[in-house]
Protein backbone atom coordinates (compact mmCIF):
# COMPACT_ATOMS: atom_id res chain seq x y z
CA UNK A 1 0.00 0.00 0.00
CA UNK A 2 2.79 2.38 1.00
CA UNK A 3 4.93 1.78 -2.76
CA UNK A 4 1.18 2.76 -4.58
CA UNK A 5 0.81 5.68 -2.01
CA UNK A 6 4.23 7.11 -3.24
CA UNK A 7 3.47 5.86 -6.83
CA UNK A 8 0.25 8.33 -6.54
CA UNK A 9 1.93 11.08 -5.22
CA UNK A 10 5.29 11.00 -7.11
CA UNK A 11 3.15 10.59 -10.72
CA UNK A 12 -0.15 9.90 -10.49
CA UNK A 13 0.61 7.32 -12.73
CA UNK A 14 -1.22 3.89 -12.40
CA UNK A 15 0.53 2.14 -15.33
CA UNK A 16 3.52 0.80 -13.02
CA UNK A 17 3.77 -2.96 -13.71
CA UNK A 18 2.72 -4.72 -10.14
CA UNK A 19 6.59 -6.14 -10.54
CA UNK A 20 7.77 -2.45 -10.17
CA UNK A 21 5.34 -2.02 -7.29
CA UNK A 22 6.42 -5.09 -5.63
CA UNK A 23 10.21 -4.37 -5.59
CA UNK A 24 9.82 -0.60 -4.08
CA UNK A 25 7.36 -2.21 -1.66
CA UNK A 26 10.28 -4.98 -1.17
CA UNK A 27 7.98 -7.87 -1.67
CA UNK A 28 7.98 -10.91 -3.73
CA UNK A 29 5.59 -10.62 -7.00
CA UNK A 30 3.58 -13.45 -5.33
CA UNK A 31 2.95 -11.57 -2.23
CA UNK A 32 0.98 -8.75 -4.08
CA UNK A 33 -1.89 -11.30 -5.04
CA UNK A 34 -2.30 -12.20 -1.16
CA UNK A 35 -3.36 -8.83 -0.27
CA UNK A 36 -4.76 -7.61 -3.95
CA UNK A 37 -6.81 -9.08 -7.38
CA UNK A 38 -5.22 -6.18 -8.97
CA UNK A 39 -3.42 -3.08 -9.77
CA UNK A 40 -6.59 -1.19 -9.74
CA UNK A 41 -7.83 -2.63 -6.17
CA UNK A 42 -3.95 -1.74 -4.80
CA UNK A 43 -4.27 2.16 -6.25
CA UNK A 44 -7.65 2.58 -5.13
CA UNK A 45 -7.13 1.04 -1.74
CA UNK A 46 -4.01 3.57 -1.56
CA UNK A 47 -6.24 6.48 -2.11
CA UNK A 48 -8.66 5.54 0.39
CA UNK A 49 -6.15 5.00 2.97
CA UNK A 50 -4.76 8.44 2.01
CA UNK A 51 -8.01 9.91 2.63
CA UNK A 52 -8.83 8.34 5.69
CA UNK A 53 -5.48 9.22 7.00
CA UNK A 54 -6.32 12.86 5.91
CA UNK A 55 -9.43 12.95 7.92
CA UNK A 56 -7.75 11.11 11.32
CA UNK A 57 -5.04 13.86 11.41
CA UNK A 58 -7.87 16.54 11.07
CA UNK A 59 -10.29 14.54 13.85
CA UNK A 60 -7.17 14.57 15.96
CA UNK A 61 -6.23 18.21 15.32
CA UNK A 62 -9.86 19.63 15.74
CA UNK A 63 -11.49 17.18 18.53
CA UNK A 64 -13.01 19.58 20.72
CA UNK A 65 -14.22 22.74 18.07
CA UNK A 66 -17.85 22.61 17.82
CA UNK A 67 -18.68 25.55 15.72
CA UNK A 68 -18.85 24.16 12.48
CA UNK A 69 -17.79 26.91 10.66
CA UNK A 70 -14.59 26.67 13.05
CA UNK A 71 -14.35 23.53 11.36
CA UNK A 72 -14.57 24.72 7.83
CA UNK A 73 -11.86 27.36 8.43
CA UNK A 74 -9.22 25.01 10.42
CA UNK A 75 -9.62 22.43 7.80
CA UNK A 76 -8.82 24.71 5.01
CA UNK A 77 -6.00 26.52 6.98
CA UNK A 78 -4.64 22.99 8.36
CA UNK A 79 -4.80 21.23 4.58
CA UNK A 80 -2.39 24.21 3.26
CA UNK A 81 -0.01 23.70 6.13
CA UNK A 82 -0.04 19.99 5.46
CA UNK A 83 1.37 20.25 1.87
CA UNK A 84 4.69 21.03 3.63
CA UNK A 85 4.51 18.59 6.11
CA UNK A 86 2.67 15.75 5.13
CA UNK A 87 3.77 16.47 0.94
CA UNK A 88 3.20 12.57 0.11
CA UNK A 89 -0.71 12.20 1.77
CA UNK A 90 -1.32 15.80 -0.21
CA UNK A 91 0.15 15.09 -3.51
CA UNK A 92 -2.56 11.68 -3.64
CA UNK A 93 -5.38 14.03 -2.71
CA UNK A 94 -4.10 16.75 -5.08
CA UNK A 95 -4.29 13.81 -7.96
CA UNK A 96 -7.09 11.14 -6.92
CA UNK A 97 -8.93 13.18 -4.93
CA UNK A 98 -11.61 14.76 -7.23
CA UNK A 99 -13.00 11.09 -7.74
CA UNK A 100 -13.82 10.57 -4.03
CA UNK A 101 -15.03 13.74 -3.90
CA UNK A 102 -18.66 12.35 -2.86
CA UNK A 103 -17.41 8.72 -1.23
CA UNK A 104 -18.34 7.62 2.15
CA UNK A 105 -15.00 7.75 3.19
CA UNK A 106 -11.89 9.70 4.54
CA UNK A 107 -12.56 13.40 5.16
CA UNK A 108 -15.66 12.96 2.72
CA UNK A 109 -17.77 11.64 5.34
CA UNK A 110 -16.10 13.94 8.08
CA UNK A 111 -16.57 17.20 6.15
CA UNK A 112 -20.68 16.09 5.12
CA UNK A 113 -21.23 15.76 8.71
CA UNK A 114 -20.23 19.11 9.64
CA UNK A 115 -21.88 20.61 6.66
CA UNK A 116 -25.02 19.06 7.74
CA UNK A 117 -24.87 19.72 11.45
CA UNK A 118 -24.12 23.60 10.18
CA UNK A 119 -27.23 23.52 8.16
CA UNK A 120 -29.27 22.00 10.91
CA UNK A 121 -28.52 24.40 13.63
CA UNK A 122 -28.44 27.21 11.00
CA UNK A 123 -24.96 28.04 11.20
CA UNK A 124 -25.03 27.56 7.22
CA UNK A 125 -27.40 28.60 5.13
CA UNK A 126 -26.52 26.42 2.04
CA UNK A 127 -29.82 24.28 0.76
CA UNK A 128 -28.36 20.96 -0.02
CA UNK A 129 -25.47 19.16 1.49
CA UNK A 130 -24.30 17.53 -1.33
CA UNK A 131 -23.74 20.82 -3.81
CA UNK A 132 -21.82 22.33 -0.73
CA UNK A 133 -19.79 19.37 -0.18
CA UNK A 134 -19.24 19.90 -4.17
CA UNK A 135 -18.13 23.73 -3.48
CA UNK A 136 -16.28 22.75 -0.26
CA UNK A 137 -14.08 20.00 -1.60
CA UNK A 138 -13.62 21.68 -5.43
CA UNK A 139 -12.02 24.90 -3.07
CA UNK A 140 -10.00 22.43 -0.74
CA UNK A 141 -8.45 20.59 -3.75
CA UNK A 142 -7.85 23.89 -6.01
CA UNK A 143 -6.16 24.75 -2.81
CA UNK A 144 -4.13 22.14 -2.79
CA UNK A 145 -3.35 22.12 -6.59
CA UNK A 146 -2.33 26.31 -5.47
CA UNK A 147 -0.18 25.24 -2.94
CA UNK A 148 2.35 23.02 -5.33
CA UNK A 149 1.68 24.63 -8.25
CA UNK A 150 2.68 27.44 -6.66
CA UNK A 151 5.08 27.55 -3.41
CA UNK A 152 6.13 30.81 -3.62
CA UNK A 153 2.55 32.07 -2.46
CA UNK A 154 2.01 32.42 0.93
CA UNK A 155 -0.17 28.96 1.69
CA UNK A 156 -1.43 30.70 5.25
CA UNK A 157 -2.83 33.63 3.97
CA UNK A 158 -4.39 31.50 0.66
CA UNK A 159 -6.22 29.33 3.01
CA UNK A 160 -7.39 31.93 5.22
CA UNK A 161 -8.31 33.99 2.30
CA UNK A 162 -10.46 31.01 0.58
CA UNK A 163 -11.78 29.77 4.04
CA UNK A 164 -13.20 33.47 4.70
CA UNK A 165 -14.68 32.53 0.94
CA UNK A 166 -16.00 29.68 2.05
CA UNK A 167 -17.61 30.51 4.88
CA UNK A 168 -19.48 33.24 3.24
CA UNK A 169 -20.89 31.00 0.54
CA UNK A 170 -22.46 28.64 3.13
CA UNK A 171 -24.17 31.80 4.80
CA UNK A 172 -22.15 32.89 7.44
CA UNK A 173 -22.39 36.76 7.68
CA UNK A 174 -19.29 38.51 6.11
CA UNK A 175 -17.87 40.07 9.17
CA UNK A 176 -18.37 36.96 11.04
CA UNK A 177 -16.31 34.69 8.55
CA UNK A 178 -13.63 37.05 8.25
CA UNK A 179 -13.03 36.50 12.23
CA UNK A 180 -13.93 32.91 12.25
CA UNK A 181 -11.01 32.18 9.43
CA UNK A 182 -8.33 33.94 11.41
CA UNK A 183 -9.14 32.33 14.75
CA UNK A 184 -6.15 30.20 16.02
CA UNK A 185 -5.42 26.74 15.31
CA UNK A 186 -5.31 24.34 17.38
CA UNK A 187 -2.16 23.12 19.02
CA UNK A 188 -0.50 20.22 17.31
CA UNK A 189 -1.61 17.06 19.46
Amino acid sequence: MRAARQILAETGDTGASIQAIAERADVGFGSFYNHFQSKTELFEAAVVDALEEFGQSFDERLAGIDDPAELVAAGFRLSARMADSHPELMQVLRRRGLGHLHSDNGLVRRALRDLEIGMASGRFTALDPAVALSALGGTLLSLVELRFARPDLDGDEAAVNLAEMVLRMLGVPPDEAHEVARRPLPDAA
